[in-house]
């Protein structure tokens, strides 16, 4: 009887355990809302050329990428830093704040220029440029995925080590699943409309014929969008570390954008919390773009990239 007492208080305490864990994971969750946000917009701009039979195996493909890049190695390096080199979160994050507005940059210079790639069709993508789209789309989520742990760990950073491991583990796996579950869904709605126009309802018909009508614009919509939020993510990385947040170097600019989003949420009624929200967005899209433009003019004055873009001579 007294083992069973003990092993009943264990299991209540183990209980109290998982929904303290529970809990924690829901703020911590909810506190990077805005970089998953990102995250799903940025990712099916990668499957835009793909047959529809390869979407969802390259949409679990990229899931497993992220749920790597989260527990093997952002999940670690991001606790053994914030436990003994805090100093180096900062700059590791702005260094991929810089290549996530790089990225968004380089798209834009794409477009703007006239150099970039034509799309290949569907049925035309080969197996080595299905995995360079799966690596691409890998190595963008790891940044997004960085900024998402970390805005998670600042949240539970006072709980105990197991705890707060506990917890980023659940968070990695719940964002995962509702990121690239949204992301199946987008690209899998042309295939829901086709399948609703094929049935007898007049109604149904309706609705399929213009689901599929509707997701080649939603997927250029979403491109556009998934554009915007690398520069917006990379950007609003970088005011925040080189802030009083962060390395504590420049703490004017992200003050002003701060001081400034106050003023207008205060000063606005109603529509203070999405106008300062709207304005601090727009500044670090700004700066995203000035530092991502700033990369992509070094990067194509660089010798190695001319000569890779010269023709061969013999």
């Amino acid at each position: 009887m007294g083992l069973l007492d003990d092993i009943s208080v264990l299991a209540k305490l183990a209980a109290a355990s998982i929904d303290d864990v529970g809990a924690a994971a829901g703020r911590a969750t909810a506190k990077a809302a805005g970089v998953v946000v990102d995250d799903t917009a940025v990712t099916p701009q990668y499957l835009r050329s793909v047959a529809a039979k390869r979407e969802l195996p390259i949409v679990k493909k990229i899931a497993f990428g992220s749920i790597r890049n989260k527990l093997v190695f952002i999940l670690p390096a991001a606790l053994l830093l914030s436990q003994f080199l805090p100093w180096l979160l900062p700059i590791i994050l702005m260094i991929g704040g810089t290549y996530l507005a790089y990225e968004g940059a380089e798209k834009i210079w794409h477009k703007v220029s006239g150099h970039h790639t034509a799309e290949v069709p569907a049925t035309e993508v080969s197996p080595e440029a299905e995995k360079k789209m799966i690596a691409g789309a890998v190595r963008t989520d790891l940044i997004l995925s960085a900024e998402i742990m970390v805005i998670a760990l600042a949240e539970v950073a006072d709980e105990p080590f197991w705890s707060r491991l506990a917890i980023l583990v659940v968070v990695a796996f719940v964002i995962t699943i509702i990121v690239y579950g949204i992301v199946a869904a987008i690209v899998k709605m042309d295939d829901v409309g086709l399948r609703l126009a094929q049935n007898a309802s007049g109604f149904s018909k309706t609705l399929g014929r213009g689901l599929v009508k509707a997701m080649p614009k939603v997927l250029a919509v979403i491109s556009v969008v998934g554009t915007v939020a690398m520069l917006w993510v990379g950007g609003h990385i970088l005011l925040v570390n080189l802030g009083t947040d962060g390395t504590g170097w420049v703490p004017a600019p992200y003050d002003w954008v701060h001081h400034l989003e106050i003023a207008i949420h205060d000063g606005t009624g109603g529509l203070g919390g999405t106008l300062g929200w709207l304005f601090n967005t727009l500044c670090s899209a700004i700066v995203g773009l000035i530092v991502g433009a700033a990369v992509v003019a070094v990067m194509h004055l660089l010798p190695s990239r001319k000569k890779k873009d010269e023709p061969v001579s013999h």
